[in-house]
């Protein structure tokens, strides 16, 4: 698949999802009402724990505006594309079935929390 095509099929969103873009090291969807984006970003692996021996992890975010400003936070991180494919289409349905049309911002936080990712990477080292 050329990686400028949306790696999830049309007809596998789930209702008012759409893409935004897709490129070699980012992927994005936007929802139209509720007005939010989901973002994966490959990001470097500085501070992942050395023994996985990543170089490099996606990063789940969502984005939406909150009055005049824009608010951006981390869903979790995973170790490889289509890990991270399949995390926004999880995050997509559970966003999908579990808001009104006008959600409080916890509402989908709360929402998201519950997805679980295959392929998760830990947030920060594991203490020695």
């Amino acid at each position: 698949m050329p990686p400028d095509q949306p790696p999830i099929p049309r007809e596998a969103l789930p209702p008012g999802w759409g893409p935004i873009d897709c490129c070699d090291g980012c992927i994005e969807y936007r929802h139209g009402q509720p007005p939010i984006e989901l973002i994966a970003d490959r990001t470097s692996a500085d501070c992942s724990h050395p023994g996985l021996g990543l170089c490099r992890y996606w990063e789940l975010r969502y984005r939406f505006s909150l009055g005049d400003r824009t608010v951006s936070e981390s869903i979790g991180r995973v170790s490889t594309r289509q890990a991270a494919v399949e995390g926004l289409l999880e995050c997509m349905h559970s966003i999908h079935e579990t808001t009104d049309e006008l959600p409080d911002p916890i509402e989908v936080r709360t929402a998201l929390e519950r997805v679980r990712f295959s392929d998760s990477v830990p947030d920060s080292p594991a203490p020695r």
